[in-house]
């Protein structure tokens, strides 16, 4: 049969026309996905549709099938958009079409349980090889099963079409006729991402260690993390479908997939849509491994990724951690696609990480996409239970395993600024957080976030408070040994609650400023843990501010205090405060060393057993 392959393929050589005849009126027909779609087959359809009648067209992705869609061909033809793409939309609106919420992982299985019989199957392939196989090439997803299952496959031969490697052949064989079209495939050029998707990919990328393994879904906000990425080594791809972005970081060696623990040396993927640049640099590429999503998307497979990182969009999420990706109330937008299967299978990788990314607002700023609640009609498609990481571009929030009153200050905390007060009241109306909760109404200054090496050599992180660390300020007191309360506080305090605590954790940022130090991080595998804060409180009357410490008993004497009295120094002048005032106890000799390290002069004054101390910042020391 391989040896006579060259018959029997000119054999099954037919026109579109005729290939097509053989379609039966009410027949179920899957078209090829994404830019994989056969264009000849999908105009001739067209031509030949009198003789058609109540056909399903089911399709993954509707690029190319505009023409097909348009409502004078309704009674001939009936969408069924496994996702919805641009085309789609109007249509689903009307209710000319039609779409199945399904886990793109789970398409394969209801074509192979019969649940969705596929008649015919149309797809694009290259021209057949030496062995007589051919290559679904830049489109394996769900069309290998699709024509796997079909009882009827059609085959758009294209010149231009990549011989893609993996489980991506078919032998002609297996084919019942072959078409021949030499056009160009259709492309996909994705936008060039704004200050918004840019300021999302920084913060992406932080999130991402070296020797991960990625998987990015379609748009510029997912896509945004490439060009933040050139500092990151030995990153692995596992992923549903990529861009041309791809290339520049594979190229630059960021991306050589020799760390992955599965498919090491692969990137493995069962679509890509992009621009004949990238067309050509799959082509017999053996760094690329293109299978099905019935694979590439099965949970359990992604989660034998270690380091597994998803990165996938969201059109709204509420206080209480709920992802909407596919709706905007009762309009269908988009679908779950693989969105699904990639948070749950890096959810169970071994130190993995999901996240959503999402603009703080509709592109006119007038709508938050962070929520007090879902809308009507709104689906979840990523459950509260699900989540894990939230970024917007004013932030990350980590809200896996946090209670509802933790992730709706979380989730507050990076909304736009314009409707934080109109969210915080929203929590208060629903019972989410305490009824006197305040935020800051400056944003979170993320310049002041820093790294230094203490005396012992660890590296511990500093950033401003924020309104979410209340909990973690009240696990650093409670810590503290009862003389330390007394020293620091001046009074022997048996609780610390949150009316005392909130103040401290909830400052404006330019008056009040706290910087805290900080070790661990907030993922799966971690925790983070506020080990010492120094704070100032100004005094506009004045210009001097009042400074305060406090630090972790297993920390001190390691150089933390010191740090943050200079690091405070620095934003206070900054911010033109004249200089600092404190009341350390006599007794209290580590502080009054800290201070006396401070760079300038210090004024001290004794009263009841009370350093009352004065640093001048115009007096600094020769």
């Amino acid at each position: 049969m391989i040896l006579n392959w060259p018959r029997t393929y000119k054999e099954k050589l037919t026109d579109a026309q005729s290939a097509l005849s053989k379609i039966r009126r009410g027949a179920r027909i899957f078209i090829g996905s994404a830019c994989g779609v056969p264009q000849l087959l999908v105009k001739t359809l067209i031509d030949v549709r009198k003789n058609l009648a109540d056909v399903e067209i089911i399709h993954f992705l509707d690029i190319g099938l505009s023409s097909c869609i348009d409502k004078k061909y309704d009674q001939y033809f009936r969408h069924n958009a496994l996702f919805i793409g641009l085309n789609m939309r109007a249509a689903i609106k009307e209710g000319r079409a039609d779409y199945t919420p399904i886990f793109l992982s789970e398409i394969p299985l209801l074509m192979e349980r019969g649940s969705m019989p596929i008649d015919v199957a149309l797809i694009t392939v290259s021209p057949p090889d030496n062995n007589g196989y051919v290559s679904l090439g830049i489109s394996v997803d769900i069309t290998k099963t699709a024509a796997d299952m079909a009882r009827y496959v059609v085959a758009e031969v294209n010149p231009n079409m990549p011989r893609t490697l993996g489980d991506s052949f078919l032998h002609v064989s297996e084919i019942d006729a072959f078409v021949e079209n030499n056009v160009p495939l259709p492309e996909f050029v994705q936008k060039s991402p704004d200050n918004i998707a840019k300021a999302i990919g920084q913060f992406i990328s932080d999130l991402i260690e070296n020797e991960s393994t990625l998987q990015t879904g379609v748009g510029k906000i997912p896509n945004s993390v490439f060009p933040y990425l050139m500092n990151k080594k030995d990153l692995g791809i596992h992923t549903e479908t990529f861009t041309d972005g791809l290339i520049d970081l594979i190229e630059a060696g960021i991306v050589n997939c020799k760390k992955k623990s599965l498919h090491r040396g692969k990137i493995v993927a069962s679509f890509c849509m992009g621009t004949k640049k990238l067309y050509d640099y799959v082509h017999d590429n053996p760094l690329f491994e293109f299978r099905p999503c019935k694979y590439v998307n099965d949970p359990y497979i992604i989660a034998q990724n270690d380091k597994m990182v998803s990165i996938n969009s969201a059109l709204t999420v509420d206080l209480t951690g709920q992802v909407c990706s596919d709706s905007l109330g009762f309009e269908f937008y988009s679908g779950i696609g693989g969105q699904v299967d990639f948070v749950r299978g890096s959810a169970m990788s071994k130190r993995g990480k999901s996240i959503i990314v999402l603009p703080s607002t509709t592109d006119d700023g007038k709508i938050s996409r962070i929520v007090p609640y879902l809308s009507p009609g709104s689906g979840v498609v990523v459950t509260r239970g699900d989540i894990h990481y939230v970024v917007t571009e004013y932030g990350v929030a980590y809200v896996h395993g946090k209670s509802i009153r933790d992730r709706a200050m979380m989730l507050i905390n990076i909304a736009h600024p314009d409707f934080r007060a109109e969210l915080l009241d929203a929590a208060k109306t629903q019972g989410y957080i305490y009824q006197d909760q305040t935020l800051p109404v400056v944003l979170y200054p993320k310049e002041y976030e820093t790294y230094w090496t203490d005396n012992k050599g660890m590296s511990i992180f500093f950033r401003p408070v924020k309104a979410t660390d209340e909990r973690a300020i009240q696990d650093l007191v409670y810590e503290l040994p009862e003389q330390d309360v007394f020293t620091r506080f001046f009074n022997n305090l048996k609780s610390f609650p949150h009316k005392v605590v909130m103040p401290l954790a909830a400052i404006d940022y330019n008056n009040r400023i706290a910087i805290a130090a900080v070790i661990g991080k907030e993922e799966p595998e971690s925790r983070e843990k506020i080990i010492g804060v120094g704070r100032y409180t100004n005094n506009p009357d004045t210009g001097f501010a009042e400074v305060a410490f406090t630090t972790h008993r297993n920390w001190q004497n390691r150089g933390i205090g010191t740090f943050l009295l200079r690091y405070l120094i620095s934003i206070a002048r900054e911010k033109s405060i004249r200089g600092f005032t404190a009341d350390v106890m006599a007794q209290n000799k580590t502080m009054l060393q800290v201070f006396s390290k401070s760079g300038y002069l210090l004024k001290t004054q004794m009263e009841k057993g009370v350093y009352e101390l004065e640093i001048d910042f115009s007096d600094e020391e020769q």
